[in-house]
C-alpha cells in the first residue's frame, strides 16, 4: 500500500479537478493527483505495490467494500464535487471507460505513489506519475475531439477547471529516502527548485491541451502524519518534512504568480490549507478530534503498518481520528480539508448536488 503522505493530503492531493461544461451543459471533473485522490486506478495496476484494496478500506463509503480510496470513505475530491454539485468522476482505468462517459462524468487520473517527478515511488512498482497523467489526458483530448470536433472540444476543455494536486510523494517516497539517486543529488533548495522546473514544464503542457482555470493544491504538514511521528526517536512531527512542505507552497505560489500573466487566458491558483491541517493536528479537540497522530486502522502496537488489513484493529470511532491509516487522513479530516478549500477559491454550485455516500460513518463495534 502506498506510503503516502497523508497530509499532502491536504492538499490534495494535484487533485486535478477540471469542472467543465460539456457540450449538454453539465460540468464535471478532471482529477490529477495520488492516493489522495486515487478512486481506483491503482487497483487495476497489476503490479503495483500500492493499493486499497483490501478491507477497512472503504469502510464507509458506499458498500462498505474496498474501492480504491485510501481511506475509509471520501477523498478530498469526492467532497469538493459533492459540495459543487459536480459528478464523481470513474478511473481512468475503469473498463466502462469511454467518450460518453468523459463527456457524462469526468476521469480521475490519480495514482496512489505518483509524483511530479518520473522517479518517485519506484519501489511501488507501478504508478501513475504526473506526466504519465498529463500523457493519458492528451489522449483524453485526441479522442473528445474525434467525437466532437475541434472546435467543441476547444471550448469543451478550455472551459474547465484544472486542479494539480501532488508533490507529498516526491518528499516522502524520494528525496527523504536515501535508497533515491535524489537524495543525494540535491539539498533542500535545489530540490525545490528541481520540483518547480519540473512542475513549470507539466503546466505549460496542460496549458497547450485546453487549461485555462488551473488551480493547484498545497502540502500539509508532512512530518506529522503518524509514518513520520513513529519513525522518529520522539513520536513528534519531523521538523525538516514540514518545512520542506513550506518551501514547496511558497515556491509552487510564486510559479503560478510568473506563469499566468504569460499565457493566454490563464487563472491561475495556488490553494494553501498547511496552517488549518497543522492547526487540526496540534488542537485537534477544538475542531472534535480526540486523536491527530496515530491511525484509526492499525495493527496495535505493530508500527508502522504499511497498509490497513482484515487483520488489522479499528479505532472505536472513526470520525474521531485525523488519520485513517498511517499515511492518508480520514473521511472527517478530508471534509475539513474540503470544506477550507472551498472557502479559499470560492467554489459555488454548479450543479444538483450529488448523492452522499449510502454509507454513513459509524463508531467501529472493535476498538
Amino acid at each position: 500500500m502506498k506510503f503516502e503522505i497523508a497530509l499532502s493530503l491536504l492538499l490534495v492531493v494535484l487533485v486535478g479537478i477540471t469542472i467543465i461544461q460539456g457540450c449538454n451543459g453539465k460540468a464535471v471533473q478532471f482529477i490529477f493527483g495520488d492516493s489522495l485522490s486515487d478512486d481506483g486506478n491503482n487497483n487495476r495496476l497489476s503490479m503495483t505495490l500500492a493499493k486499497a484494496n483490501l478491507p477497512y478500506y472503504g469502510i464507509d463509503f458506499g458498500n462498505g467494500l474496498p474501492n480504491g480510496r485510501f481511506t475509509n470513505g471520501r477523498t478530498v475530491a469526492d467532497i469538493i464535487g459533492d459540495s459543487t454539485g459536480l459528478p464523481r468522476p470513474p478511473a481512468f482505468l475503469d473498463p466502462s471507460i469511454n467518450e460518453d462517459v468523459i463527456l457524462e462524468n469526468g476521469v480521475n487520473y490519480a495514482s496512489g505513489g505518483g509524483g511530479i517527478l518520473n522517479e518517485t515511488g519506484t519501489y511501488f512498482i507501478q504508478r501513475l506519475s504526473l506526466w504519465k497523467q498529463i500523457e493519458l489526458f492528451h489522449g483524453t483530448t485526441e479522442s473528445i475531439t474525434k467525437k466532437l470536433g475541434k472546435q467543441a472540444s476547444d471550448e469543451f476543455f478550455q472551459e474547465a477547471r484544472y486542479v494539480v494536486a501532488l508533490g507529498s510523494n516526491d518528499f516522502i517516497n524520494n528525496y527523504l529516502m536515501p535508497v533515491y539517486r535524489d537524495s543525494w543529488t540535491y539539498n533542500d533548495e535545489t530540490f525545490v527548485e528541481y520540483l518547480m522546473e519540473t512542475l513549470e514544464k507539466q503546466l505549460l503542457v496542460l496549458h497547450k491541451l485546453g487549461a485555462r482555470k488551473l488551480m493547484v493544491f498545497g502540502l500539509g504538514p508532512m512530518g506529522c502524519i503518524p509514518l513520520q511521528r513513529v519513525l522518529s526517536t520522539t513520536g513528534k512531527c519531523r521538523d525538516r518534512a514540514n518545512k520542506l512542505a513550506l518551501s514547496f507552497n511558497k515556491a509552487a505560489n510564486n510559479l503560478l504568480i510568473s506563469l499566468e500573466p504569460k499565457l493566454t487566458n490563464a487563472s491561475f491558483k495556488f490553494g494553501d490549507a498547511y496552517d488549518v491541517v497543522d492547526d487540526v493536528i496540534r488542537n485537534p479537540y477544538k475542531y472534535g478530534f480526540t486523536n491527530a497522530d496515530s491511525p484509526c486502522c492499525s495493527l496495535g502496537r505493530i508500527r508502522p503498518a504499511l497498509t490497513c488489513t482484515p487483520a488489522s484493529t479499528l479505532c472505536g470511532d472513526r470520525t474521531k481520528y485525523v488519520f485513517w491509516d498511517e499515511y492518508h487522513p480520514s473521511d472527517s479530516a478530508n471534509e475539513l480539508i474540503a470544506k477550507e478549500l472551498i472557502k479559499k477559491f470560492g467554489f459555488t454550485g454548479v450543479g444538483s448536488p450529488s448523492p452522499a455516500p449510502e454509507s454513513d460513518i459509524a463508531p467501529s463495534p472493535s476498538n
